[in-house]
């Protein structure tokens, strides 16, 4: 009787260790944005593809685009992940156009949506009006529904962001520091505690590296910036750990450095100082680096 109550308790003891183990396996999926694309959908997801990406980040384009994105990304085996967001004159307008936004782009069931939710001036009831609609959607879809930290947004900054952040529990975040940086006009050195808990409520990350001027650094790879790219992969990393910590399976990360004109330009030419192919690509490389070993 003793041998079989040990042989059950080591068989729990191994069931428990190794759903321990496959708890904390975290996969970091990485996409790649199509803003600034110029080619054709077969054209860009074949460079994405071979760029070593697992998917696309995009607005849903409607009709015959809509027909050729979702073909070339069968073709190549490529992840979609869909922005949206809302539209209109007021608050009524707005709210149907991003609750009818969001259910066009469930319909092609992405591996998320990223919303640019709402304005920085409507008010908090009106904002949370807009999250709420999307918890709803994610709830019943099944579709992570993450809520951008952008200029212009709700979350626009830092210390508002914590405010809506401890007020509705079910509020998850698409990380995008780079815009608090310009908001704040720093790397957030003082906004300690609110960065903190803008980093436990992160499902998806923007890769993009933001300066206390600007939402973009010219290049990132450039010497000038290193200690700027250090405190964002800072910042990444907690992102990383909270999730292993919290046994989360998935990661999602996009590279969004923008094209010409959000990457800077030179005066009467209007050419961009460095290409934003080539930096989306390093910041992809030095990721995929920095987490190979999750």
């Amino acid at each position: 009787m003793k041998l079989v109550y040990s042989l059950l308790l080591f068989l729990i003891c191994q069931i428990n260790i190794s759903m321990a183990q496959s708890k904390g396996d975290l996969k970091i999926k990485y996409y790649c944005t199509n803003w600034g694309m110029t080619d054709s959908w077969d054209t860009f997801c074949f460079r994405v593809k071979e760029a070593g990406y697992d998917g696309v980040e995009t607005w849903l384009p409607g009709g015959e685009a809509r027909e050729e994105m979702l073909a070339a990304l069968k073709k190549y085996n490529l992840a979609l992940g869909l922005l949206s967001g809302g539209g209109g004159q007021d608050f009524g307008s707005y709210f149907n156009s991003f609750s009818n936004n969001l259910d066009e782009a469930i319909k092609v069931k992405p591996d998320y949506i990223n919303c640019h939710t709402g304005k920085e001036y409507y008010s908090f009831d009106q904002n949370k009006k807009l999250i709420l609609i999307a918890s709803e959607k994610s709830k019943s879809s099944g579709i992570p529904i993450y809520h951008e930290t952008h200029r212009g947004r709700f979350s626009f900054a830092a210390h508002i962001t914590k405010d809506f952040l401890e007020k509705i529990p079910e509020l998850s975040l698409a990380l995008d520091i780079s815009h608090w940086c310009a908001v704040h006009e720093s790397l957030l050195a003082d906004q300690k505690e609110s960065v903190n808990l803008a980093l436990s409520r992160t499902g998806h990350i923007h890769t993009r590296v933001g300066q206390p001027q600007a939402p973009q650094v010219n290049d990132p790879s450039a010497p000038e910036w290193k200690s700027t790219l250090d405190q964002h992969l800072a910042w990444w990393d907690q992102v990383v750990e909270n999730h292993k910590k919290q046994g989360k399976t998935q990661l999602t990360m996009c590279m969004e450095f923008g094209p010409s004109g959000y990457l800077p330009t030179l005066p009467f030419t209007q050419q961009p100082v460095a290409d934003q192919w080539t930096i989306n690509k390093y910041m992809l490389d030095l990721l995929k680096n920095r987490y190979k070993s999750l």
